[in-house]
């Protein structure tokens, strides 16, 4: 689904403008994403994880800080504490008379420390998430410290931010420095995770290091190698949304089916999430996951393809059955890999298919047993590996019937 406006009011009645980016159905939870300084809503970063967690079932809500984007009010009057409370104050109670507070706090460099001084006063979060966070909000006065004694004799003075002008004040600089941001990180009380690069030449990646030791557990670290700053690659950015998902869900209350999948737990929904050319969502029953293709076909690469699929499909059928057969019998079988592949060959080539012209499917299936099992069990396993369900059903005769569901 298209995200939609939900502008909302700071504490000084400014409207700051904000998307909610929604799943096609009834969200999981609500997340608040705070970008990076001097960046707005609508930077590559939190577009493409707000778009990739929807299709994960993560409704997103991400603003422009006051004098940024479209919001109002002007920028050289903010200072970090006010860009905390546009954060804790107005963007989360503005979901929380939506209906939904936020679940999850995102924050992207700057917006990462923000999310951290933020979070004790965001009762409902459960789960917090920084992404190429400064681990000192002052960090920050290194991007115009060629300024700063320029500042504090003339008060306000504009300067040049990733090509943008800035005015920035005094003021800025000094709450910058008085926030203790590693207090605020021992005290947390909430699942933390933390994504850096170890290549950011912005921040460097030894903040994600005091932030991950001040810290309590639950705490995570992932490295996102070979990224930058502004995650610049979409296929950066997906990984960051799939990763949160699958961390997030321990700690966020169960979700519940969709109502295709309520009402057939056996029927499998597939529908478009309209974010990328190919990206679909794929439900199974309580099971949610993306299929797409790779970037240079038109996919985002943000899941597996319809043959990965398949393939997935037969293998994992292949070793449920040996898996099975082997416990009725009694097999020492420790454990079964299967590795696959397809692609199209000529039927000429051949020499055992009916189909002597054009090109065929060749799946290849390669069955690794462990165990201490003799030439004869092994054997036994290999002719079983055939009469696995799906196995029987690609190579049967198959009638697929489409209708129209309306």
């Amino acid at each position: 689904m298209p995200a939609e406006r939900f502008d909302f009011r700071n504490a000084s009645q400014q409207t700051l403008a904000a998307l909610l980016d929604r799943p096609s159905g009834e969200p999981r939870a609500y997340a608040l994403f705070a970008h990076c300084f001097t960046c707005g809503k609508d930077v590559h970063a939190a577009k493409r994880i707000a778009e990739a967690l929807t299709a994960l079932d993560i409704a997103v809500l991400r603003f422009d800080f006051t004098g940024l984007g479209s919001s109002e009010g002007e920028f050289a009057n903010t200072n970090f504490s006010s860009n905390v409370a546009d954060l804790m104050i107005a963007a989360a109670d503005a979901l929380r008379q939506s209906g939904r507070a936020p679940a999850i706090l995102i924050g992207h460099s700057l917006g990462g420390a923000a999310v951290l001084a933020a979070a004790a006063d965001v009762p409902e979060a459960r789960a917090v998430v920084t992404i190429g966070a400064p681990s000192d909000p002052s960090h920050v006065t290194g991007l115009f410290k060629d300024h700063l004694a320029e500042i504090g004799a003339k008060g306000e003075v504009e300067v040049s931010l990733a090509g943008r002008p800035f005015r920035i004040s005094r003021g800025f600089v000094e709450d910058l420095a008085q926030h203790k941001l590693l207090d605020r990180v021992a005290q947390l009380h909430k699942a933390l995770l933390i994504f850096h690069s170890p290549t950011d030449e912005v921040v460097g990646i030894d903040n994600a290091s005091r932030i991950f030791t001040a810290a309590k557990h639950p705490k995570s670290f992932v490295s996102l190698a070979g990224a930058d700053h502004l995650l610049s690659r979409r296929s950066d950015a997906s990984y960051v949304a799939n990763v949160i998902h699958a961390w997030a869900g321990r700690y966020l209350e169960g979700a519940e089916a969709t109502p295709e999948a309520a009402a057939d737990p056996k029927t499998v929904v597939v529908r478009e999430t309209r974010r990328g050319r190919l990206q679909q969502e794929v439900t199974v029953g309580r099971h949610r996951f993306l299929a797409d293709e790779p970037i240079d076909v038109g996919g985002l690469d943000s899941g597996p393809g319809p043959y990965d699929l398949l393939l997935a499909a037969l293998g994992a059928c292949t070793a449920m059955t040996l898996r099975l057969y082997a416990e009725r019998k009694a097999l020492p079988l420790e454990r079964v890999t299967v590795a696959l592949t397809h692609d199209r060959i000529h039927a000429a080539d051949c020499a055992e298919c009916e189909t002597k012209e054009g090109m065929i499917d060749r799946i290849e299936r390669a069955i690794t047993l462990r165990g201490a099992l003799d030439a004869v069990q092994r054997q036994r396993l290999m002719e079983i590996a055939d009469k696995c369900p799906v196995h029987r059903t690609l190579t049967s005769e198959i009638r697929i019937v489409t209708r129209a569901a309306d």
